[in-house]
């Protein structure tokens, strides 16, 4: 499973080449590629991103990428984050405030379709992504794209 680290490094590329934020390179992808939708969606999206099964989990920093795979687990509101705990290697704080939108992303990397939902803070920076999960030949998950898709034409038929 290296699609997700590898199309997170061409992202991370632009922006440092170029000095933009994620965000402006986000923008740059064609409707197809791209669905936003604002913060306030987050816990809709989020309880529906419980229901897939084992997913890409991915942070990552000037400094390197964190990937973890599993479900996504229900998370709760307190103390200015939101709590992810349970039965799954992901889990930890957010600070949803930050939030400002979420994108849809679909585009190759490297010859491979991948699929991602990326949560965007105010300054332009990606927080977080979650990737549609692969199977153990490399190939996407049919369901969780299938779910994938019907956000993206759900959200993209409301803007």
């Amino acid at each position: 499973m290296i699609a997700p680290l590898q199309l997170a490094a061409i992202g991370k590329s632009i922006t440092e080449a170029r000095g933009v934020p994620m965000q402006a390179v986000l923008d740059c992808l064609v409707p197809e590629s791209a669905v936003c939708v604002g913060a306030d969606l987050f816990e809709e999206i989020w309880r529906e991103l419980t229901t897939w099964g084992d997913v890409s989990f991915v942070v990552h920093t000037l400094d390197g990428f964190f990937e973890s795979e599993g479900a996504i687990v229900p998370g709760e509101f307190g103390h200015g984050y939101f709590n992810v705990h349970g039965d799954s290697p992901v889990g930890g704080h957010f600070r949803m405030d930050r939030c400002q939108s979420i994108y849809f992303v679909d585009r190759p990397s490297f010859g491979t379709r991948t699929c991602s939902v990326q949560f965007v803070n105010r300054d332009g920076g990606v927080m977080f992504k979650i990737y549609v999960g692969y199977n153990k030949d490399h190939t996407l998950k049919a369901d969780q794209v299938e779910r994938f898709e019907a956000l993206c034409g759900k959200y993209r038929a409301a803007a």
